[in-house]
């Protein structure tokens, strides 16, 4: 099978086209710049932005399937922006798809459509979780749009499921990990409010298994067909803990201060409103939906993955984080 996957230079894009060239796939990634990475890997690649319509049309011809993982991510950057990649982009892939009779479509989207303020999620299915309302930041918004788009795609042409992996986390991560290791040993890392919410976290082998599984079982009128998914590691972990155990596997010193969710609020607020106005660098430290995110339990029931299209986790956190941690030591952390 030719499968386009859509941000192939990424984390879980390379784990995504590694793991379907293992599986005998012709492999090709849509994605801004070249990729030394995917080359060794025997992957084609096309140069291109998602909101260019022509560059989307050109990369979708001759595919069997695609997977929609190129989004702009974060939490902070002007609404345009996020628009333009996730919600235009998406429309530009669906688009597409249709144009040149793509069978299959597996969007990647994210838990944080679900956002509502401080509102747990506790051991629930996608399908009993509504959108959120009143984001705090472009990037859920945006992600909830797209999503939504792309699923109203689904239909007897193209099959459409979107899958909503939790925090991927593991060897190779360029972002997450490593910014919490900097902040750690900087001593400027702190645990927003109690760091007892329960949240779940996906090892990138499993995040990209969920992936495949979808995609072997997506066909027009499929049960996972037109629906969204959460997808975890199913192994819940307190906030405190999770970050404790990510910065040993790492060589880093432990978090052990904290801030109330209230202050962590206040913050993201003041910064929210600063960085504009005084033209600062980067991204703020702190927002106000990240202090959400950072004090509020998410957890997931996986129940309807393994039922739709037979999602298991094959690498626990224990696993993982070992593999992480020799990661780490051999100095292979980012690949």
């Amino acid at each position: 099978m030719k499968i386009l996957v859509t941000g192939g230079g990424g984390f879980l894009g390379q784990a995504l086209c590694r793991g379907l060239r293992e599986r005998g796939h012709e492999v090709v990634s849509f994605q801004r710049s070249h990729s030394p990475a995917l080359a060794a890997m025997g992957v084609g690649q096309v140069r291109g932005d998602l909101a260019d319509r022509n560059a989307v049309m050109h990369a979708v011809a001759g595919m069997d399937a695609v997977i929609h993982n190129a989004a702009k991510a974060g939490a902070w950057g002007s609404w345009d922006s996020y628009f333009q990649a996730n919600v235009v982009g998406t429309r530009n892939v669906v688009e597409a798809c249709r144009a040149h009779g793509v069978r299959r479509l597996v969007y990647t989207s994210t838990p944080s459509v679900t956002h509502r303020a401080t509102q747990p999620v506790e051991g629930l299915g996608a399908d009993q979780v509504p959108y959120g309302e009143g984001f705090l930041a472009a990037y859920p918004a945006t992600k909830a749009m797209a999503e939504q788009e792309a699923l109203a795609a689904n239909g007897p042409e193209l099959a459409v499921v979107a899958l909503r992996p939790r925090l991927i986390w593991g060897p190779g991560d360029a972002n997450l990990l490593p910014r919490l290791v900097e902040r750690a040993r900087a001593g400027r890392l702190r645990i927003v409010g109690s760091g007892e919410n329960l949240v779940d976290t996906t090892y990138i082998d499993n995040a990209a298994q969920a992936h495949f599984d979808a995609l072997e079982h997506l066909a027009p009128g499929a049960p996972c067909a037109g629906k969204a998914y959460f997808i975890s590691n199913g192994e819940p972990l307190p906030m405190r803990e999770l970050l404790n155990r990510l910065l040993a596997a790492a060589g880093a010193p432990p978090v052990t201060r904290s801030i109330s969710f209230r202050t962590a609020y206040r913050i993201g607020a003041v910064a929210e409103r600063l960085w504009p106005l005084l033209r600062l660098p980067g991204e703020p430290p702190m927002t106000r939906f990240l202090a959400e995110q950072l004090c509020t339990p998410h957890w997931y029931s996986m129940e309807p993955a393994r039922r739709d299209f037979g999602y298991v986790p094959r690498v626990s956190i224990a696993e993982g984080l070992e593999r992480l941690r020799a990661a780490w030591q051999g100095g292979a952390a980012v690949t």
